[in-house]
């Protein structure tokens, strides 16, 4: 499991991060919200840990602009403002858990570990849909009407990542760390190659959606011509 933890307090920081390292977890650190935007996206994580107070932008404008790009990374607020109205704001802008401080780091983990059981399908459903695409990420099938084609599972889970977020810009280091894992050595000319198995996909789906590439930043899939 990898974490990114976004908190201002050094000593609580370098606390978690070590206690969460002892715990087998991978742990990405950054302190504003400014680094928070760019970790989350240009890298993959399964969570992260927010403090709510973190300077430019602070963490709930961090979590509002996340979810406004469809980005669905499961969040838990860690922060001092624990007042009803805090913690229904916090969860009403999409956070998943929100956990007061002072707290202690068992609880924490408890609440990890509720995460972690939540079924992928549960989360992101057995399908996803766009335009006229649709995409079923347990049995990796590729619908278009009646029309379908059986996807590898690197195909399906770049798909899954492009259906996950429409219509985004997503770079290519956020695509290569989502499909072939953050830390594994892949040729760059591999992801390209796989946008082209893609294409042919759609194209042989007769899809109005395409991948089209943003160059010098990644791919997206929207409508339109490439």
């Amino acid at each position: 499991m990898r974490i990114l933890l976004v908190e201002d307090d050094l000593k609580l920081c370098d606390s978690l991060s070590f206690q969460l390292e002892k715990e087998g977890i991978e742990v990405d650190v950054c302190h504003d919200g400014q680094d928070a935007l760019s970790y989350i996206h240009e890298q993959a994580h399964d969570l992260i840990l927010l403090d709510r107070m973190i300077p430019k932008p602070n963490g709930l404008q961090v979590l509002i602009e996340i979810r406004s790009r469809g980005m669905e990374t499961p969040v838990i607020f860690l922060t001092a403002l624990g007042e009803l109205y805090n913690r229904v704001e916090g969860l009403d802008a999409g956070a998943d858990d929100y956990l007061v401080k002072p707290f202690a780091f068992e609880e924490l983990m408890a609440r990890i570990r509720s995460i972690r059981r939540r079924p992928v399908q549960l989360q992101l459903g057995d399908r996803l849909s766009f335009g006229d695409l649709e995409l079923d990420v347990v049995q990796k099938q590729l619908f278009v009407g009646q029309e379908s084609c059986t996807l590898s599972k690197r195909e399906a889970d770049l798909m899954e990542a492009f259906m996950g977020n429409p219509g985004q810009v997503l770079p290519r280091n956020l695509l290569l760390s989502k499909v072939w894992g953050p830390y594994a050595e892949v040729e760059d000319g591999n992801l390209d190659n796989y946008i082209h198995f893609l294409r042919r996909r759609l194209k042989a789906l007769n899809s109005r959606l395409k991948l089209k590439t943003i160059r010098g930043i990644g791919y997206s899939l929207e409508e339109g011509n490439v």
